[in-house]
């Protein structure tokens, strides 16, 4: 009976190598796991709402008082982006206020400068291919490289009767 004994602990037998193999196995492949559970928990954010569904609580007021606790967290959470969120808006807004003001200074130099032309255009002499605007504008081209458009040279036509 005390040689059974020795041969057999929990039922299995004591000297059985491949058993003991598959229990090493068996306990390594949990203590890996664990390590994983372990590890993704402390990546994950204690915040979460996951975080309160992983406790086991041992009274009702240790799970009010830890929801409460995550409640609070979220509660600033939600007040620190609402806040960002009102800096993003009010710094949209100061930008919005500076593009219009630039966009109506500019809208009133070119009112400036077209009633200039208007003016001007009136001096130029008949024979000159600065008289009409129009034929300047169609044959004004866009430089990109220099960032600058290029304007047909002034020339002057001279008509002679025979």
């Amino acid at each position: 009976l005390q040689m059974l004994e020795r041969q057999v602990v929990g039922g299995e037998q004591a000297k059985n190598k491949d058993l003991k193999e598959k229990h090493k196995r068996q306990k390594k492949y949990a203590d890996e796991r664990r390590m994983q559970l372990v590890a993704a928990l402390q990546q994950s954010n204690e915040d979460s709402s996951d975080w309160v569904l992983l406790n086991v609580y041992d009274s009702i007021q240790e799970e009010v008082r830890a929801k409460s606790k995550l409640l609070e967290r979220m509660q600033k959470k939600l007040r620190a982006a609402e806040t960002e969120i009102k800096d993003l808006q009010s710094e949209f807004e100061l930008e919005k206020i500076d593009y219009l003001g630039t966009i109506r200074r500019l809208e009133r130099d070119l009112l400036l400068f077209q009633q200039l032309l208007d003016q001007v255009q009136s001096l130029v002499r008949r024979d000159c291919n600065y008289s009409n605007l129009e034929k300047i504008k169609r044959e004004s081209v866009w430089d990109e490289e220099n960032g600058c458009w290029k304007i047909p040279e002034p020339v002057i036509q001279k008509t002679r009767l025979p």
